[in-house]
């Protein structure tokens, strides 16, 4: 990054979750609207040339409205499990609607498995630039997880709801909040596997790999650029 001191380019980051956001979108939307396209573009580029972590936050911060904004028009239940799957919004702490739940639990899966590989290669996945370290808080897992969180987790949300492998009555509500009853949640935990066993062709270096895999890639790639053997950060982004 060019501010704070800090080598880890995480404009890069957020550049790359914009896009992936868009991309999302893009591919799973019945009919997203090209000023939200087109918005979240503008937002990804502004990243790249953000001058300050302030600014990064306020950017941040806006397209993370944008696309959950959005967000509902991905899911295509029908009937009354069409009004169960409903998006007003990103909430959590706790999470106040079934969507929100499943997104709190990807994210949650996707932040572990960051961590533990960050430890795999060396790198403490406590000590974060983006988000500040706190007692507990795998900061540096939260930062590389901005990049994978639409392709990821957002990306097993979406298929979860729409090929029916979670319903309402996999959820449970208590004191305003919402989560998953245990067979919801092995099912839920299943599709994420499958995610992350899933090929894609990296970017950089063209070859086909799992997503799990490619958190490896990403997480040595930000090892070498905080040892200085590379030059900036390649966020990984898909078309």
């Amino acid at each position: 990054m060019r501010t704070s001191g800090s080598l880890f380019e995480l404009d890069q980051v957020l550049e790359g979750e914009n896009t992936n956001a868009r991309t999302m979108l893009r591919r799973n939307h019945g009919a997203p609207e090209a000023a939200v396209l087109s918005e979240l573009d503008q937002l990804a580029r502004k990243a790249a040339e953000a001058p300050s972590l302030p600014s990064l936050l306020g950017i941040e911060g806006t397209a993370a409205r944008v696309y959950f904004g959005a967000f509902a028009g991905m899911l295509k239940g029908a009937g009354e499990a069409r009004g169960e799957f409903d998006l007003e919004g990103r909430n959590r702490r706790p999470p106040r609607d079934p969507v929100n739940a499943l997104l709190s639990l990807g994210y949650a899966l996707l932040a572990k498995d960051l961590a533990t590989t960050l430890g795999t290669v060396g790198l403490d996945p406590l000590l974060g630039f983006y988000h500040q370290p706190r007692f507990g808080r795998p900061a540096l897992a939260l930062d590389l997880m901005e990049e994978f969180r639409p392709i990821v987790a957002d990306s097993v949300v979406v298929a979860a709801i729409n090929n029916g492998v979670v319903a309402p009555d996999d959820f449970q509500r208590s004191g305003g909040a919402v989560a998953l009853r245990p067979a919801g949640r092995k099912k839920f935990l299943l599709s994420y596997e499958r995610r992350m066993d899933q090929l894609v062709t990296h970017p950089v270096f063209g070859y086909r790999i799992s997503y799990r895999r490619v958190l490896e890639v990403q997480a040595r790639l930000l090892a070498r650029v905080l040892l200085g053997e590379v030059g900036a950060y390649p966020s990984f982004r898909t078309r």
